[in-house]
């Protein structure tokens, strides 16, 4: 069931169709954005403290409160960032982190072993580094600075390095974080806090577990969750306890799943009866039927992370970064054992524990436990690590004031610069390498997650290419579907464009909102038995607007089939069935809509023009020439 591949190269053409992105592709161009946005508040805020240095500490020593009846919040303007929007902050985090332990890499479960290791290791050493620069000095207790790399600078790190680092650290790398996050912000609570009120703490406690309880009953409500959200936040200010880790426990809880077919199917329904009959209440039914089909978590990502990366990161560092500085503050910071330790912790620190901790995991588990990446991207992975921001600033705040104030956030600075700048000539290192030497440093020899539930089967799928191809790309498509007909001269360019490369098309009718798919793929079963299923397959995707049962006959003729065969075939449905298995494939492998591409078994998120999916079957025939070798 092979056909060679198709002749003809149009590897200049750019088929985007709808251009449809990944939550966390969204994520990572958010990122690239949000860190210029952070870059110029940093140098907003040093430019501010220098040139009007009594403004800005007036400002932001502004009180605003807010109350309600006898009860009320006060904080300064610097406190109701740091505690209040940069909950949003860790909140965003959480939600990402629980994206991919529900539908990425970390779905595996084997897999979290390894950054959970290293996010442990990422913070003991900085500590240990610190507390051996500044043992016997009073600024001893500032140790919890150096703990945590900050998400929002470490991907849009990763996201302006481009194409130097593999896809796969940047998992690696949200996963460590969001450990290091975690236990940095219960170190706040613990260490950093000022005395605990038990019966807030146990209040915050409690409606949490009715958050947990309202999750489990099913409730989708999001004002509901909002309320006790906010209620939570407030419940544990009250005790002492700083609340942004309400942010990051709560994303952490929200579910996220791919759209279900029956889903779409049924907004599909709900969209049909509002255009016949568009009233108030049938509007309603078809966006809540649309939200419902969409995971809590990407709608909530979607809402919220724009403004977490461009307003309120950015506006966190405006807040915390004024540092007043001159040759004399430079020189204290340079001897003070706080700027050392901090600056020293993170940008030797990290890399460290990085490194060793996963060498170590890679040797003593005999291969087991080993990172998603090459040796060179991990230790890439490591000077990445070493840029802290976010919470090192928030336990700066807690742990010093005045001149060791400044010195702490000198080192915070210091560190971003130095971390940015050994990523930079790590990355340059690798590039200078052989080719075949660099993708293994940047790739490693690990295997991704097979998203494809029922492998290809030379005896059975439509196969069109060499048999013995290293690279098998799978398609999920529709034969009325406009979109698989824009990817179409696309497969047809990579088939052209490389050697190795096979292509298989399974079928996925979308009936309810393409009528003639259904029949239009028994069609292409029932040339396939007279040995014509790619013959019929273009001429079907040629002619997607005329499909009705006198085309298919016509089309059937055309490609010289016996046509009282291919009718006779046709009317009893010999192809259903094998249209039903591709079906139910599709489901098992979380596919819901066309076209869908699975490249050596691992799903294609994004557009599928052929830039993208030229590189993501140059990185699949890499990792099989490093698995070979």
């Amino acid at each position: 069931m092979t056909e060679p591949s198709a002749a003809g190269s149009m590897s200049g053409q750019t088929v985007y169709g709808d251009d449809t992105r990944t939550p966390w592709r969204h994520f990572l161009q958010t990122e690239t954005g949000s860190a210029t946005f952070l870059l110029a508040a940093v140098v907003a805020a040093l430019v501010w403290a220098n040139v009007w240095p009594g403004s800005y500490d007036t400002f932001w020593g502004t009180h605003l409160s807010l109350e309600l009846g006898s009860h009320g919040v006060s904080l300064d303007l610097r406190d109701w960032v740091n505690n209040g929007l940069m909950t949003l902050f860790f909140f965003v985090v959480g939600l990402e982190a629980r994206r991919e332990f529900d539908m990425g890499e970390l779905r595996e479960r084997r897999r979290v072993t390894l950054p959970l290791l290293v996010g442990i290791a990422g913070m003991v050493v900085p500590v240990a580094i610190f507390l051996a620069i500044n043992g016997g000095h009073a600024s001893v207790h500032g140790w919890g600075i150096a703990m945590s790399t900050d998400t929002a600078f470490a991907l849009g790190m990763l996201a302006l390095l481009g194409s130097r680092l593999p896809a796969g650290l940047r998992v690696f790398i949200l996963t460590v974080t969001v450990v290091d996050d975690f236990v940095a912000l219960g170190v706040i609570a613990v260490a950093y806090s000022d005395r605990i009120v038990v019966p807030a703490l146990l209040v915050a406690l409690g409606i949490f577990g009715g958050i947990l309880g309202l999750r489990a009953a099913g409730v989708r409500q999001g004002p509901v969750y909002a309320l006790l959200g906010i209620a939570t936040w407030t419940a544990l200010l009250k005790s002492g306890v700083d609340p942004v880790v309400t942010g990051l426990a709560v994303g952490l809880i929200t579910y996220a799943y791919p759209a279900a077919r029956s889903d779409l199917e049924r907004a599909s329904g709900l969209f049909r009866l509002f255009r016949e009959q568009p009233t108030p209440e049938l509007e309603r039914s078809v966006r809540q039927g649309l939200a419902s089909a969409i995971s809590p978590n990407e709608r909530l990502q979607r809402m919220f992370h724009p403004w977490t990366s461009y307003v309120i990161v950015p506006l966190f560092a405006l807040a915390n970064t004024g540092i007043p500085i001159s040759a004399e503050q430079l020189s204290r910071a340079a001897d003070s054992p706080i700027t050392l330790g901090v600056l020293l912790g993170f940008v030797l620190g990290k890399p460290i524990a990085v490194l060793g901790t996963t060498w170590l995991a890679f040797r003593f588990s005999h291969g087991q436990l080993r990172p998603p990446v090459g040796w060179g991207a991990t230790a890439a992975g490591g000077t990445i690590a070493g840029v802290g921001f976010t919470v090192s600033l928030l336990i700066a705040t807690l742990a010093f004031s005045g001149d060791q104030l400044e010195q702490a956030k000198i080192g915070i600075l210091s560190a971003v610069i130095c971390a940015f700048a050994l990523t930079w000539a790590v990355t340059a290192v690798i590039r200078l390498l052989p080719r075949r030497t660099q993708i293994r440093a940047l790739l490693g020899s690990t295997e991704g997650i097979v998203d494809l539930a029922a492998p290809v089967d030379p005896e059975r799928d439509h196969i069109r290419g060499r048999p013995d191809a290293v690279v098998t790309m799978v398609e999920y498509g529709d034969f009325e579907c406009p979109y698989c007909g824009q990817a179409e001269p696309v497969v047809r360019a990579l088939l052209a464009d490389f050697g190795d490369v096979r292509y298989v098309w399974r079928h996925l009718p979308l009936t309810d909102v393409h009528p003639r798919a259904q029949l239009a793929a028994e069609a292409s079963e029932a040339a396939a038995v007279q040995d014509a299923f790619w013959r019929m397959h273009d001429v079907l995707m040629e002619h997607q607007d005329a499909l009705k049962p006198t085309d298919l006959v016509r089309y059937a003729e055309q490609i010289g089939l016996d046509v009282q065969r291919f009718v006779r075939d046709l009317r009893n449905r010999m192809g259903a069935e094998r249209v039903a298995e591709d079906v139910e494939s599709a489901d098992l492998s979380g596919v819901s809509g066309t076209p869908t591409f699975f490249i050596n078994g691992i799903r294609h998120h994004g557009a599928y023009d052929i830039g993208n999916l030229s590189a993501a079957v140059r990185t699949a025939r890499h990792r099989a020439a490093v698995r070979q070798r």
